[in-house]
């Protein structure tokens, strides 16, 4: 006869394995974007605040600033964590090891969200194989964008918070978008042209936006060249030293990255 304790333990037993198969089947079953993509912020659908009530410079500087820090500095926590299991990944792909199927999920979004070419992972010199090329590639575009500089060139492009673009669609980074109703119709749009201010639900949505076009698009190679070679010799990755790769960010070119790069001097104090 089974005793009742054997009863309990092959009860528990059974349990647990339910519970262990149905946690493996929700990770499975997870899109590998989940994790990827930074959860929104609590405050971050919350409507902006109006810094045009403030008539002191100081207090105006300082509650902007404030205003953005958190989303900015999360976002780019987040970035750091995306890079660390890059890193992890890169050890094991450089001694041979073969990837978890998860794991090379992961670097096939990636691929795609931060538009790696099939010429950037071309299978490279010693010993290296198509997958630690890519991990390289990914290296180069998923990193921070300095604070600072994040700050000042939302101040610039929002005029300090104070644009019916940043005000009604969270957009303090001047971005366009290219589909009908997708934003605002500039005021100065010129005949013919189709973009649009991008209108955006929330400010984590904005956030992320910004920082995947400094890290995908092709006219700041330079920047992420810049921020490549510091990591490489282990500097400090300075906003004013990214700034030199924003030329193509505006028509203005090089006045527009000495104003930012004087803009960073000048608001130090509150970053």
């Amino acid at each position: 006869m089974i005793r009742k304790s054997s009863l309990l333990r092959i009860a528990l037993s059974f349990t647990v394995a339910i519970a262990l198969v149905a946690y493996l089947w929700s990770v499975s079953t997870t899109p590998v974007e989940k994790n990827l993509v930074p959860s929104i912020s609590k405050s971050a659908d919350k409507p902006v605040p109006d810094f045009s009530q403030y008539t002191q410079t100081k207090k105006k500087k300082t509650a902007f600033f404030d205003y953005l820090k958190p989303e900015i500095q999360q976002q780019n926590d987040h970035i750091l964590g995306i890079r660390h299991q890059l890193l992890l990944m890169k050890r094991k792909a450089d001694n041979g090891e073969v990837l978890a199927f998860r794991e090379s999920e992961k670097l096939n979004w990636l691929a795609k969200e931060y538009r790696v070419e099939s010429d950037e992972i071309a299978i490279g010199g010693k010993g290296e194989d198509s997958q630690s090329s890519l991990i390289n590639a990914l290296l180069v575009r998923v990193d921070i964008i300095p604070l600072d500089l994040v700050l000042v060139q939302a101040a610039n492009e929002s005029a300090w918070g104070t644009s019916r673009f940043a005000r009604e669609g969270y957009n303090f980074f001047g971005l366009w978008c290219f589909t009908e109703g997708c934003g605002f119709v500039p005021n100065s749009r010129n005949a013919g042209a189709i973009h649009e201010v991008e209108k955006f639900d929330n400010l984590t949505d904005a956030v992320y936006t910004y920082l995947r076009n400094l890290n995908r698009h092709d006219a700041y190679q330079e920047l992420r060249k810049v921020r490549a070679q510091l990591r490489a010799n282990q500097q400090p990755i300075s906003g004013n030293a990214l700034a030199e790769g924003l030329v193509n960010y505006s028509e203005r070119g090089h006045e527009y990255v000495e104003e930012i790069q004087a803009m960073i001097r000048i608001n130090k104090k509150y970053f």
